[in-house]
């Protein structure tokens, strides 16, 4: 008998690059499970977009998290991450898997107006940031891909 497959759910993550090189950090809320850490746009892909391309996906996380920005996407992901929701914090009461496809986009215009699942944002430069002091978990995992580190 063959060992059980895990479950993932699939998140689509932004590293939204401005044109002095710092990319946007959303600080997560204090009842999420990246509370006192920073996330990065995007987000899970819904049962209904399986079939939609990946820029799709992230056109509209992109819109309900951040509002009305224009943005060029790089089509290929750039880094990949895991992270675990405990079941405390889901409503199945079980542990969910997610596994995060990072993208990297050119911020081009628009107001920033961050929705209510963060509390602020930030542009971050990861050149010169400790990525560990600002991330955690699949985004930290990420960053560090993303780096080369």
């Amino acid at each position: 008998m063959g060992k059980e497959k895990d479950l993932y759910q699939i998140s689509l993550k932004l590293f939204l690059k401005r044109n002095d090189g710092k990319i946007l950090a959303l600080k997560a809320v204090d009842d999420g499970s990246y509370a006192g850490f920073y996330d990065l746009p995007g987000g899970r892909i819904d049962m209904d977009e399986f079939g939609k391309d990946f820029s799709e996906i992230i056109a509209r996380e992109v819109a309900e998290e951040i509002g009305n920005v224009e943005f060029q996407l790089r089509q290929k992901p750039v880094a990949a991450g895991r992270h675990l929701i405990p079941a405390s914090m889901t409503g199945s009461g079980k542990d969910v898997h997610v596994l995060y496809l990072f993208f990297e986009a050119k911020y081009l215009s628009g107001e920033l107006k961050i929705s209510s699942e963060h509390a602020g944002y930030q542009w971050l430069d990861l050149a010169v940031i400790d990525p560990s002091e600002y991330f955690t978990s699949g985004i930290l995992e990420g960053v560090r891909m993303y780096l080369g580190k």
